[in-house]
């Protein structure tokens, strides 16, 4: 799988199916492997761009401070380097601020915004985040996960399986790393942009998800947003319910005549 260093760092992207382009940005703690359901089956009729970010998965684990726009410059790196002009943009929290800005400032490169979270204001539990990655790594690591699904999630079959998935993973991470990630998505403030967004968006929100309220106010700011809500789900709604997720995605995607014809 190729790197990109167009924004002069490393950065891991996978690629898989053909059609038009879909950019994959996943949330903190996990890596690419977040949108595992959605690539399997969007790759069917779409081209998936599926990212690492830096800190996470076999992207730089950069431990000097940079910023939400070095990580969104990332992502058109990789557009760049992987020859994608514009694409659907799919992003879960961290993900989805990135997408925000991304939509604001090149409005001409994304067709849809899907955003899982969506909040557009800084959050009172990163500070919480960044002591625990530099405090109590690597037993945090699993309290952060488990924060972000719902509270029965973990006790179920799917759910201890995927939560082993990204914990067997934890030897990639570099608390610093971690840190200097989350304190990058918690920089930047777009509330007030939100009622210039242009490119359309929708909204997903797991019933007991921690960002469901920021989901909500940015979807009644953003012009024509759509906002769904999954229930039974946290944070994590696409890993945890990814049937429901995936309907809700291509349904609105075919309401917005961006559905490939002959999907």
């Amino acid at each position: 799988m190729p790197y990109s260093r167009a924004n002069g760092t490393d950065i891991w992207y996978e690629e898989t199916g053909a059609g038009p382009a879909m950019v994959l940005v996943h949330a903190n703690p996990f890596d690419h492997q977040m949108w595992m359901y959605q690539a399997s089956q969007f790759s069917n009729y779409f081209r998936i761009i599926n990212i690492d970010l830096r800190g996470y998965g076999r992207s730089v684990k950069m431990v000097d401070e940079f910023t939400l726009e070095d990580m969104s410059r990332d992502v058109l790196g990789v557009m760049h380097d992987a020859n994608v002009d514009s694409a659907i943009f799919m992003g879960c929290s961290v993900g989805s601020t990135i997408g925000l800005l991304l939509g604001l400032d090149h409005p001409n490169r994304f067709h849809a915004l899907i955003l899982v979270g969506g909040s557009s204001d800084r959050s009172l539990r990163f500070p919480m985040r960044v002591e625990g990655y530099l405090t109590k790594f690597p037993s945090y690591h699993r309290q952060f996960i488990e924060d972000l699904v719902h509270p029965s999630f973990p006790n179920t079959i799917m759910g201890r399986y995927l939560i082993d998935t990204f914990l067997q993973k934890q030897d990639w991470l570099r608390p610093l790393a971690v840190a200097a990630t989350l304190r990058a998505t918690n920089s930047t403030v777009l509330t007030d942009r939100l009622n210039t967004m242009k490119v359309p968006t929708l909204i997903i929100n797991g019933e007991v998800d921690n960002a469901r309220t920021g989901g909500e106010q940015t979807s009644k700011l953003i012009p024509d947003a759509e906002h769904r809500v999954i229930e039974g789900a946290g944070h994590a709604c696409c890993l945890e319910d990814p049937v429901c997720f995936n309907r809700l995605v291509i349904e609105y995607l075919q309401r917005k005549n961006l559905w490939p014809a002959e999907g």
